[in-house]
């Protein structure tokens, strides 16, 4: 591999890294809401949560650009703090973040609605807080599916493109991650074999992730 497609591996794995780190908390938090709580509007949340599953990548890069961008909705508040997020590296966490969101909520989800709740209950009459239970009995009996979660948001953030490439653009060592180098190397004229290699590990970077998710899905974290 060349220095340009290394670099593009290792910013695909930070990206991921931090798009995982932005999305793992939020998604714990509502999964366990939402499987726990009945609520007016509970079908139409969950629907506006997973909502960037369905959405076109391109729509949803759009919408975080008129929002985010320069001249977005926040664009200017951001400014001020010193905080660019269009084309930067932070748009690329920002936008693989929003779309692998999804994927880590519904994990995270399943996983707290299959924790039996009369063992929370149970904890609950001999004294338990509430914060205790869900930290020494919820959270591990869900510990498989999150970490299941975690996983597919990382191999949803690897092949993540057109969110990224509206909000970050294809800027070379800052927003170049696998997907759009292989998209540019498809338009040069000599690059099918870079566009082969890069194709390859991101498949196979994928797949593991994937696999690993479902293994520990299916088994629970064990």
């Amino acid at each position: 591999m060349t220095p340009a497609e290394w670099d593009a591996l290792r910013l695909s794995a930070l990206v991921g890294l931090g798009a995982v780190a932005c999305t793992l908390p939020v998604a714990v938090v509502l999964g366990y809401l939402l499987a726990r709580r009945e609520f007016a509007g509970k079908a139409l949340v969950d629907a506006v949560l997973l909502l960037p599953l369905v959405l076109p990548p391109v729509v949803t890069g759009y919408a975080l650009l008129l929002l985010l961008g320069r001249r977005g909705a926040l664009g200017p508040l951001l400014r001020a703090i010193g905080l660019d997020v269009a084309f930067t590296w932070r748009g690329a966490v920002v936008a693989s973040a929003v779309m692998a969101f999804p994927l880590a909520y519904r994990a995270c989800r399943l996983a707290f609605e299959a924790v039996d709740p009369r063992l929370e209950g149970v904890a609950r009459t001999l004294g338990a807080s509430r914060w205790s239970v869900f930290a020494r009995i919820t959270l591990p009996l869900a510990r498989g599916g999150i970490v299941a979660g975690a996983l597919l948001a990382f191999a949803r953030s690897l092949g993540e493109f057109g969110a990224t490439m509206v909000l970050a653009g294809n800027v070379a060592g800052e927003t170049r991650t696998l997907p759009i180098a292989v998209w540019s190397l498809l338009q040069a004229p000599d690059g099918l074999a870079g566009t082969w290699r890069l194709a390859v590990v991101a498949a196979l970077l994928s797949v593991g992730a994937l696999l690993v998710g479902e293994r520990l899905a299916r088994g629970g974290g064990r």
